[in-house]
């Protein structure tokens, strides 16, 4: 255990980023100095591997780096290390279907018969897009029980229709809209209903409403051979080092199937946010809680954040697979973005902890 966190304090030590723009005023210091003391302290109680960054009107307040991206090969974390962003694909997925209904090819009230004719007519009519989205259709999930009694499905290359047909059909576990249920299954039927739609292949579609106009050159599948090359090693522990990966697989895209920079990610809250790439009305439905128990809206959740004694909204997107976690927190008023990027599996709840200090430190003069 001490070698352990003498190699954490070495490499934290070692690997500092970008701190503080010559050109902050002396009030925006003294918020960066209480930002600083909250990171310090996160990153030694938690042997903190991965990249934190965070924008305050658009200044780069912190980007840092901490620990290593691949620990076997000795290669160190840097600020543009590409991290696996697991459910906030679900995000970027979320906003080229909106795209989609300002084109008029898909509507939220449209429901899965509308789109996907092949498709069990029973649920297929009394489930929306907008239930899919927002994870409360009530379609089971048939992935998990069938991949924990036959392993090999994970080395197995179906289609989007194949993973339908195989997990996504199922009978309704409960009314769609009624309750909330985190599921793959959602995801596949999403991909499904997009590439149906378009006719083209669900990453072309992502790429050409949403990456390439938001100018996100460092998003990318992770199953791309760029991406295994480049992607940060996911670890249950660090020492000794063990590994914390699964197979990617092509049907799981919209799920999770997205990896990104820290860098990447701040620039696309602030487009989608802050730019023209979404219509008012498209933003206003991205922003809308639609599961309240969850805080739950299309593709992510919007949290309140309490900053200088009022509740601050914010677009809070989390991402957890395998040995990574990471977060895209962005105040919808666009004065403040962080992201956190981690290949530790660290806890949802210490991460949100973290942050909600952050912007708490960031908020102070």
């Amino acid at each position: 255990m001490a070698s352990r966190r003498r190699f954490v304090q070495g490499m934290a030590g070692a690997l500092a980023g970008v701190w503080l723009a010559p050109s902050l005023l002396a009030s925006e210091a003294g918020a960066a100095k209480g930002v600083r003391k909250v990171v310090d302290d996160f990153v030694r109680a938690n042997g903190f591997h991965g990249v934190i960054h965070l924008v305050r009107n658009r200044r780069v307040v912190l980007s840092e780096a901490f620990g290593m991206a691949d620990v076997e090969a000795g290669r160190r974390t840097t600020v543009e290390t590409l991290y696996p962003l697991a459910s906030i694909s679900k995000w970027f997925v979320s906003i080229a279907v909106l795209r989609l209904v300002e084109q008029d090819k898909l509507s939220l009230d449209g429901s899965i018969a509308d789109y996907l004719a092949g498709y069990r007519a029973d649920t297929g009519a009394k489930v929306k897009l907008k239930h899919l989205l927002s994870n409360c259709s009530g379609i089971p999930n048939g992935f998990s029980p069938q991949v924990k009694a036959d392993p090999a499905i994970w080395t197995k290359a179906y289609t989007t229709g194949e993973a339908i047909k195989a997990f996504c059909s199922g009978d309704l576990a409960f009314e769609p809209g009624s309750r909330f249920s985190y599921d793959l299954t959602n995801w596949i039927l999403v991909k499904g209903i997009v590439e149906q739609v378009t006719g083209h292949e669900f990453a072309q579609v992502i790429d050409g409403l949403v990456l390439t106009p938001l100018g996100l050159k460092q998003v990318l599948p992770r199953y791309t051979d760029e991406a295994r090359a480049r992607v940060a090693i996911g670890y249950a522990t660090i020492d000794p080092p063990v590994r914390k990966m699964n197979p990617q697989l092509v049907y799981t895209l919209a799920s999770g199937g997205y990896c990104g920079t820290a860098t990447e990610l701040v620039r696309a809250a602030e487009g989608v946010y802050g730019g023209s790439l979404l219509s008012a009305a498209s933003r206003e439905a991205l922003s809308t809680i639609l599961v309240p128990t969850e805080s739950y809206a299309l593709g992510g959740r919007v949290k309140a954040v309490q900053v200088d004694g009022t509740a601050q909204a914010f677009a809070w997107e989390t991402g957890r697979t395998d040995g990574y976690r990471s977060l895209l927190a962005h105040r919808l008023d666009g004065q403040s973005t962080l992201v956190l990027l981690n290949n530790t599996d660290l806890s949802q709840k210490t991460i949100d902890l973290f942050a909600e200090a952050v912007f708490a430190a960031e908020s102070q003069a």
